[in-house]
């Protein structure tokens, strides 16, 4: 169900407003969580179960750390459970096919591709659920008890397919205790459609320019056809993105949720690190807390600062597709971001 369609803005979404106003607060997670099974279900309800997998595994895991606090053997042993169950789901249903057409090209074999579909959104309650447990085991939270209000977390339909990441530190106090008022209630809705205006209006419209340099190809497009060309697919890109985030940051100001912001302004960077700052902001958070930092960041001298580096932005470039193009994508940031760096 994608946020711009007619089924969504008409019937889930108002729907949805209005059981969470009617539900007492005592029940309203309960209720979300509901709403956003229900929202998951509606575009692939075979995968449910990998959502669930996602919300025990991480539940238990954190329990587990925050009850044996005090022995760093076991609280380890919880952690690693977690970080390879969460990237075991990812790496067999994202990666799969993309390790197997590796290895048919270096060793020309003939394997089977797997072919599978991947789960909706599963890039962005991976890290969201592994986010926590790192928290927890690095005691900046507290594991929580109520798996209710743990699995509302996980399944939050606003932000479940397309962003922001948001970690549960973020929302912990609103989980418990959210108020919404007129005021927040209409922001929530002004930025609702400013986002779907951006993805209907504009993204939808900008893209068919790129759609018709597409269809004519190489071999018939004039040099300034193929610079709109390139303009467009970055306008596209851009408002289908922001769009999406904008739609799901004012959804959660509807519920009385504060999503972080995901996007300011990156076409307007004077250099690439600023351009990383401003684009994308919640994964390159994300990136920076849970594996920049932890590795050493900038702390260790250069030569580890950069192959901090590498290493990130390897990685940021293997999340955003199982596809060689998108690995040299992220190294061409590397490259200059080293640059810029050095």
């Amino acid at each position: 169900m994608v946020f711009s369609s007619v089924l969504f803005v008409f019937k889930f979404l108002p729907i949805a407003l209005l059981l969470l106003f009617l539900t007492p607060k005592k029940y309203r997670n309960a209720v979300l969580l509901g709403l956003s099974l229900v929202f998951y279900a509606w575009g692939e309800v075979k995968y449910i179960s990998i959502m669930f997998a996602s919300i025990f595994i991480d539940y238990f895991c954190s329990n587990g750390i925050e009850k044996h606090r005090e022995d760093r053997k076991r609280t380890r042993v919880y952690l690693w459970i977690s970080i390879l169950m969460n990237l075991g789901l990812l790496f067999f249903f994202k990666y799969s096919d993309f390790v197997i057409r590796s290895i048919n090209l270096l060793f020309q074999s003939d394997l089977p591709l797997l072919n599978l579909t991947l789960p909706l959104g599963i890039s962005f309650y991976t890290f969201q659920t592994m986010s926590y447990t790192f928290d927890v085991y690095r005691g900046n939270l507290k594991a929580e008890r109520n798996i209710i209000d743990f699995g509302a977390f996980v399944c939050l339909f606003p932000q479940l397919i397309a962003g922001p990441i948001v970690t549960y530190g973020q929302i912990a106090k609103e989980l418990k205790e959210r108020v919404v008022t007129w005021a927040k209630f209409n922001d929530g809705v002004m930025l609702f459609l400013a986002g779907l205006a951006s993805k209907v209006l504009l993204a939808n419209n900008i893209g068919m320019l790129w759609d018709d340099v597409l269809l004519l190809g190489p071999g018939r497009i004039s040099t300034l056809g193929a610079w709109l060309g390139l303009v467009a697919f970055g306008m596209q890109i851009y408002f289908d993105f922001s769009g999406y985030s904008l739609m799901a940051i004012g959804m959660g100001k509807m519920m009385g949720f504060e999503f972080p912001q995901n996007f300011n302004y990156p076409y307007i960077s004077k250099s690439m690190t600023e351009f990383w700052s401003r684009w994308h902001m919640t994964l390159g958070t994300w990136f920076r807390d849970y594996v920049y930092i932890p590795l050493g960041g900038n702390r260790k001298g250069i030569k580890i600062q950069l192959r901090n580096l590498f290493i990130v932005w390897f990685l940021t470039g293997l999340w955003q597709g199982a596809d060689y193009n998108f690995v040299l994508w992220g190294l061409y940031f590397f490259v200059l971001l080293t640059l810029e760096k050095l």
